[in-house]
């Protein structure tokens, strides 16, 4: 059983926070706002879950579907399950908001987060070429939500 009981639901008065935590977790020309961050939580599709720890992971759902926006963990927390946390707790919100699939996005040289993915049953189903700031492409992923 995985722990989740740090876990809570992130709201606009969350963003500032979770713009930091976004800001230590990716390179400057890819962070998120403050002002990105409140935005997409004010709509009414998107949730956030945030763990205290150093953790937050935004998704949104749309009729059976749903998508990971971004999830993100400080440097110093990496390697210790958080990730884990965050995704299982966001599966498990998408599909108590009716969601049967889940999709995200992630850098192809990003193999820590891939390895996260592949344990969680995401499989390949596109490619999006030169999609992040760098350069680099993205794997489209799906993973059933069961």
């Amino acid at each position: 059983m995985i722990e989740r009981a740090s876990i809570e639901q992130a709201s606009g008065a969350h963003a500032a926070l979770l713009a930091e935590i976004h800001a230590a977790a990716f390179p400057a020309p890819d962070v998120w706002s403050r002002n990105v961050i409140s935005l997409q939580l004010d709509l009414p599709t998107t949730f956030g879950l945030i763990d205290p720890a150093g953790g937050f992971i935004l998704g949104r759902v749309t009729v059976d579907e749903a998508e990971i926006l971004t999830i993100a963990v400080i440097p110093t927390q990496r390697r210790r399950g958080l990730g884990t946390r965050l995704l299982c707790a966001a599966m498990d919100h998408a599909a108590h908001m009716g969601a049967t699939t889940m999709f995200l996005e992630v850098a192809v040289t990003n193999h820590a987060a891939r390895r996260l993915y592949d344990a969680h049953g995401f499989i390949d189903v596109g490619l999006r070429r030169h999609y992040y700031s760098d350069g680099s492409d993205a794997l489209v992923l799906r993973a059933p939500l069961v």
